[in-house]
């Protein structure tokens, strides 16, 4: 499909193809990424952040000026017509009105779809609910494959709270367009929601789910993790009994291959000790990196000529 004019709302949406035309034209964009490439001059890009974000919204309005666009819009609902009842569907017809894209993050899941019903303009999901992150999906395997070189033949370990994230839900349907191992690790309460399992089965994705990082830590290329979000237990106690589980510390990276990489979306809280910042595994402040590039390649092949 053309990437000219595409709605970006989620990773099930792209195929194998799609991402790996998205990561030449990223690789490419990285000798810009801390310069000016003017290919979208006359553009204007609208962020439309209903809930609180730094690298993500960041990204892109810094992309946006790389390529010589103008950005507009907001980081919170504070101080505009929201705050006076304005409907979102009416604030999506605004921007749609004043910009050539719209990027929309929102905690009710399917807002950016209803955007892109409402909207002329392409609309480009930065995350919605507990569902979709798909950019974030891009830049998570365009970090693997600019690391390794390749994305299949890789084993993934994801750790966390795999149940609630929406980075994890889109990292999986994006990996499953290739030829990987994923290991899933969670406690009980945090196993991969039911749809999830489907896709997985339904693409013939080779997975398993366990309770303990050292079972796996021996087998992965890539270990991803993401927060053990606390407010989701109901019993405090059974928070405290696994968040220590599910921490990643230079001792238990020790039992994994010398090249295993470290990703994680941010912000982080307590699940990676900073000891682990200054060991060869860390990847996830270069991965927050490369979401210029590759947030630059995408508003390049969306609105570009």
């Amino acid at each position: 499909m053309a990437w000219r004019g595409r709605d970006v709302i989620t990773a099930l949406d792209f195929d194998r193809r799609d991402l790996e035309e998205l990561f030449e034209v990223a690789r490419e964009m990285e000798a810009y990424a801390r310069s000016r490439r003017d290919v979208l001059r006359g553009k204007v890009l609208a962020v439309a952040f209903f809930e609180p974000s730094t690298r993500t919204r960041l990204s892109f309005e810094t992309a946006m000026k790389r390529l010589g666009g103008e950005v507009v819009g907001f980081s919170g609902p504070e101080g505009t017509s929201a705050e006076k009842g304005e409907t979102f569907a009416d604030t999506i017809r605004m921007l749609d009105a004043y910009a050539d894209c719209i990027v929309v993050r929102h905690r009710a899941e399917g807002a950016a779809k209803l955007a892109a019903e409402i909207a002329e303009a392409p609309v480009i999901n930065a995350g919605d609910g507990a569902s979709n992150h798909p950019t974030q999906a891009m830049l998570d395997l365009y970090t693997m494959w600019r690391t390794f070189g390749r994305i299949d033949g890789l084993s993934i370990g994801v750790m966390g709270d795999i149940r609630h994230a929406r980075t994890v839900n889109s990292l999986i349907q994006s990996l499953s367009n290739f030829d990987v191992s994923l290991y899933l690790i969670a406690p009980e309460t945090l196993y991969p929601r039911r749809e999830v399992l489907d896709l997985m089965e339904r693409r013939s994705v080779r997975y398993v789910v366990v309770d303990n990082a050292k079972e796996v830590i021996g087998k992965l290329d890539v270990l991803y993790v993401v927060r053990i979000q606390k407010e989701r237990f109901l019993d405090p106690l059974e928070y405290e009994r696994v968040k220590g589980s599910y921490r990643v510390t230079p001792e238990l990276l020790s039992r994994g291959k010398p090249h295993l990489l470290v990703m994680h979306p941010l912000p982080r809280v307590d699940e990676i000790d900073p000891a682990v910042d200054s060991t060869p595994h860390a990847g996830y402040f270069r991965q927050a990196s490369l979401g210029v590039p590759l947030r630059m390649a995408l508003l390049y092949m969306v609105l570009g000529e």
